[in-house]
């Protein structure tokens, strides 16, 4: 698959394809992080600080706590 890149404002970028976004589960807002490898680009998803999994954890705890009682027994 081949993207042109385009002037973005003052800056330039790319358009990821809709198709790829949602092949890697990606929207709006998330963040990705450049890495150069071998005279290579990648973008890679950055993944979510451990503070922010725990808060998601625990807000899913929260939310079905008679379920998992209910599993635990």
């Amino acid at each position: 698959m081949n993207v042109t890149i385009r002037k973005i404002g003052n800056s330039e970028g790319i358009i990821i394809p809709k198709e790829v976004l949602d092949r890697m589960g990606l929207k709006e807002g998330d963040t990705l992080q450049v890495l150069e490898e071998n005279g290579s680009i990648a973008l890679v998803p950055e993944q979510a600080e451990l503070s922010e999994q725990l808060k998601a954890a625990r807000l899913g705890m929260e939310k079905y706590k008679v379920a998992l009682r209910e599993l635990a027994k």
